[in-house]
């Protein structure tokens, strides 16, 4: 038998959040990126909701979440987090976000939210900007910009998502359409707009992670052309509250694309810090 899973709508002073709870145990929090919304997140809830509370939902302006005036604005996302926590009543979750999810998840994180035990950022360092790492990291940071622009011209070429990557186009033709129409969802939205506001706020210092009062896991992906898993090596080995993890063989979107490896590396860190 499948875990209960109920929908819900939050009410927010200017649009409503619309989101999902599947299974019971400890409370799990997914954010999505921008190619996606709550339903990016099938392959996890099914995995974890089997012993988990797990919660997806769509951030604002994002299907079927409603549409703020004058289109989303990333400084909003950790206080509808902040009102969506408090919604469900959690006194103890954990967060995991995956690319434009870490703006809204670190900056609720650096809150230091009592109730919060462990965080995921997966292809994201949110805020905190890889551009000023420690200067042996940079050399590679400045190999991965040059790869990446050839990578997006390419992209667009062949009509690859780029958060999917060429890999899952040329392996997993199917799941590349599935991410494809889960993004179509998103067709209102100005993403470009949306791109340039979260980019303007990865202002950061990458020693800022370690404001957080909770153990963070960052996973990275070799073929990512999106964020660079150089980032986000770094920014674990500047602070000492988080650890890197590497999945092989997997562009922007591992959780889409790789879901068992990136569950077991999730699930075993969860198991880990909730010892």
């Amino acid at each position: 038998m499948f875990p209960p899973r109920r929908l819900g709508t939050l009410t927010r002073p200017d649009c409503t959040i619309a989101y999902e709870v599947t299974g019971e145990g400890p409370a799990i929090i997914f954010a999505h990126g921008l190619g996606g919304n709550h339903m990016s997140w099938f392959q996890q809830v099914a995995h974890f909701a089997t012993n988990h509370t797990c919660v997806t939902f769509a951030h604002r302006g994002f299907h079927p979440s409603s549409m703020p005036p004058g289109g989303p604005n990333p400084q909003d996302y950790a206080d509808d987090l902040e009102a969506l926590v408090a919604h469900l009543g959690f006194t103890e979750f954990r967060l995991v976000a995956q690319s434009m999810g870490g703006w809204t998840c670190v900056e609720y994180a650096l809150r230091q939210p009592a109730g919060l035990r462990a965080m995921v950022l997966a292809a994201t360092t949110g805020a905190l900007d890889v551009r000023q790492l420690p200067a042996e990291f940079l050399p590679r940071l400045a190999d991965w910009e040059a790869a990446s622009g050839q990578a997006m011209a390419a992209y667009m070429q062949n009509n690859i998502h780029p958060a999917a990557g060429l890999r899952m186009q040329a392996e997993q033709p199917a799941m590349h359409l599935l991410y494809k129409h889960i993004d179509d969802l998103n067709a209102a939205l100005d993403k470009q707009a949306l791109r340039m506001k979260l980019m303007q706020a990865r202002n950061r210092a990458p020693q800022d992670l370690s404001r957080i009062a909770c153990p963070v896991l960052l996973i990275g992906n070799a073929e990512d052309m999106v964020i660079p898993a150089v980032g986000l090596e770094g920014v674990a080995a500047v602070n000492e509250n988080a650890r890197f993890a590497l999945i092989e063989r997997a562009a922007h979107s591992a959780y889409f694309e790789r879901p068992a490896e990136f569950n077991a590396l999730v699930e075993a860190f969860l198991t880990e810090v909730s010892l």
